[in-house]
């Protein structure tokens, strides 16, 4: 048992130390992602990846019924938690006063950001829960992927599938919702 599971289980059984033991070891792996994710938004962005790690690690440690047998569930979690924080945040600016506008970001990871499709968030939320109620894992690779970071072998890992399983459902996760945002029927 890693050092990362072991205060894992720990902070689970709510032990106080082990939550504050955690956290030097998963910030800096939350923090890359939220800036890998937050350098593919709009230009003008409040939201800064610390507040965003923040707020994600305020939500995780908040977790009641959280479970998690390896540090990969944890990051799965976290995934959820971004997610989550980003299309609030969308929400919130989209329906401000000044009209806020909608978040912006690309779908593709290995493009950049100035060259990729941009896609609107919410419409990529409302489209991704189109996907979970057809194909539920298919949306959960696309969430690990591009909200969580996690690689084809860790989301086999989390998912309990093959590492070809994974590449053929984000293959299709991509082209169907490809095709959904750009028709603009989810």
């Amino acid at each position: 048992m890693s050092e990362f599971t072991q205060i894992l289980a720990r902070a689970q059984d709510g032990d106080a130390q082990a939550s504050k033991d955690l956290l030097p070891l998963v910030y800096g792996e939350l923090r890359q992602v939220a800036a890998a994710k937050m350098a593919r938004e709009a230009p003008g962005q409040t939201l800064q990846p610390t507040a965003l790690v923040h707020e994600a690690w305020l939500r995780l440690v908040d977790q009641d019924q959280a479970a998690f047998d390896h540090r990969r569930q944890f990051y799965a979690l976290a995934a959820q938690m971004m997610r989550r924080i980003l299309i609030d945040h969308a929400r919130t600016l989209n329906a401000s006063k000044r009209g806020g506008g909608a978040i912006v970001a690309p779908l593709d990871d290995n493009v950049p950001a100035a060259d990729a499709r941009l896609v609107d968030l919410l419409a990529l939320d409302e489209a991704l829960q189109a996907l979970a109620r057809i194909s539920p894992r298919q949306a959960r690779v696309i969430e690990l992927r591009y909200f969580g970071g996690l690689n084809v072998e860790e989301m086999a890992d989390v998912l309990e599938v093959s590492p070809a399983t994974v590449s053929r459902d984000q293959r299709a996760a991509e082209a169907w919702l490809a095709h959904v945002l750009s028709s603009g029927v989810a």
